[in-house]
């Protein structure tokens, strides 16, 4: 995908080629849960769920730069930690395979590479480790965020890795684990010719995903800690069913500012040079987690593995690779709520 100044083409070119990349391992759900709750845990990781934030890629298994397409496999070469696989269930190990569940569509965390089958990024990179960690083979699946919980629930896969954001609803239903942080930024037109800060957003129009913490959560914080609470207009809240939109409306002048996952905001700007600026500070930055069925037996081993994970150079070098390198931690800790 090569990058626009216009920024409008760009973007609406990437949705066409990541919509066409969504075609591997597609499941239906079973609503388990009740439908009040399964709309709260719909809500995507630390910034959204919208999608198709533009994917550009520069060099095959390889490269430098966030930018870049690793398509090679960061897990060749690692050994199993003996520690965490004597915690795997004896059904796993016999099985020989872990099941991963992932929405491809999320540059540069979770996304297809431009051959529209090999899913590269963080998540893929962290998934492909922690099945090394506790030598298994890896099946990624492909699947809608918003049925990934339903899908853990029905036992149609061992795990996730989506940048999902530890809240008290997800936390009834799922074992979370800690793996890396994220958070929600607010990305600009190039330039900033409105001379927006994060904390002076009152009276704007700001563009946030239908469903995601930053409308649930953060535009409504933010709203009344910075302008109703001081006298000030309320952020004017755009909602819209996914980023791809709001950045498309950014570029057009309909909107001032959207507030997103920052990681994919600053990918967005990379992709497209001098169409979008990223402000600081962010939002809000806190941990993302992996997650398993609530009570998973394969919960202990899955986080050991992790932890094997981030106490290896592996770790620093997977983070780097995807533009992520100040987002590591030092703990596979047990989630915690983040609402």
């Amino acid at each position: 995908m090569e990058s626009n100044r216009t920024g409008r083409k760009t973007v609406l070119r990437t949705a066409g080629a990541v919509a066409a990349a969504m075609h591997v391992n597609r499941h239906l759900s079973i609503p388990i849960v009740t439908t009040a709750l399964a709309l709260a845990l719909a809500a995507c990781g630390a910034g959204g769920t919208g999608q198709n934030v533009g994917a550009k890629g520069t060099t095959q298994g390889g490269g430098a730069g966030a930018s870049a397409e690793h398509t090679d496999d960061i897990s060749v070469g690692v050994k199993p930690d003996a520690k965490a696989v004597k915690l795997l269930p004896a059904a796993v190990r016999d099985k020989g395979t872990l099941s991963v569940a992932m929405d491809l569509a999320y540059p540069p965390t979770t996304f297809m590479a431009s051959d529209n089958k090999t899913p590269i990024g963080f998540n893929p990179d962290m998934s492909r480790l922690i099945a090394a960690k506790l030598g298994l083979k890896l099946q990624i699946n492909n699947v809608k965020f918003d049925t990934i919980i339903t899908g853990l629930q029905a036992n149609r896969y061992d795990f996730t890795a989506s940048t999902m954001g530890a809240t008290s609803d997800r936390l009834k239903v799922l074992d979370m684990v800690d793996y890396f942080n994220s958070g929600t930024g607010v990305s600009v037109p190039y330039g900033n010719p409105q001379k927006l800060g994060t904390h002076t957003l009152c009276g704007h129009r700001v563009a946030v995903t239908s469903g995601s913490t930053a409308e649930l959560q953060w535009l409504p914080q933010l709203s009344k800690q910075d302008c109703t609470s001081k006298g000030k207009p309320a952020i004017d809240a755009v909602t819209l069913p996914s980023v791809n939109d709001a950045l498309t409306q950014l570029v057009s002048k309909r909107i001032d500012a959207v507030m997103y996952d920052f990681v994919s905001l600053e990918w967005a700007a990379r992709q497209q040079p001098k169409t979008f600026d990223v402000l600081k500070p962010l939002v809000a930055t806190k941990p993302v987690a992996v997650a398993l069925k609530k009570d998973s037996a394969l919960t202990p081993a899955v986080q050991a593995a992790i932890q094997s994970i981030i106490d290896d150079p592996k770790y620093t070098q997977a983070l780097g690779r995807w533009g992520l390198k100040d987002l590591g931690i030092k703990t596979a800790a047990m989630a915690v709520p983040q609402d």
